[in-house]
């Protein structure tokens, strides 16, 4: 499928800042990620933003804290539902999605600058 120029450029890519990871109680795959996304008051950068990404099984919490990601900004929030072991319904909402390319395994690798750049820097 193809887009044109003007759909691409509607997307927000930008740098994130990774500030906290933790598992997502009763899920294999699901991490929970507070981003930093730049200083609103600067008028470019977005704020903290929460992600959820299925990739606990590729990184530990350790090695994600700290990290420079890509992100699509702009993505509509998507609301993820998780049944807890005590029957409990756990909803929390994605409000971007990381870029990550995939290893052989299927794994995912995810998509860093390659200096450092300040959180909220647009990716074009």
């Amino acid at each position: 499928m193809s887009i044109n120029i003007d759909d691409f450029q509607k997307i927000d890519l930008r740098i994130a800042k990774i500030l906290m990871a933790e598992r997502v109680p009763d899920s294999e795959k699901l991490v929970r990620l507070e981003v930093d996304l730049g200083d609103p008051s600067t008028g470019s950068g977005l704020g903290k933003k929460q992600v959820v990404a299925g990739i606990a099984k590729s990184y530990t919490l350790e090695e994600l804290v700290g990290k420079e990601i890509v992100v699509v900004a702009n993505l509509e929030p998507r609301t993820f539902a998780i049944r807890q072991a005590q029957g409990e319904l756990l909803e929390l909402k994605s409000q971007g999605m990381l870029l990550a390319a995939h290893d052989a395994d299927g794994g995912p690798i995810l998509l860093m600058p390659e200096r450092g750049a300040p959180p909220g820097s647009a990716v074009s």
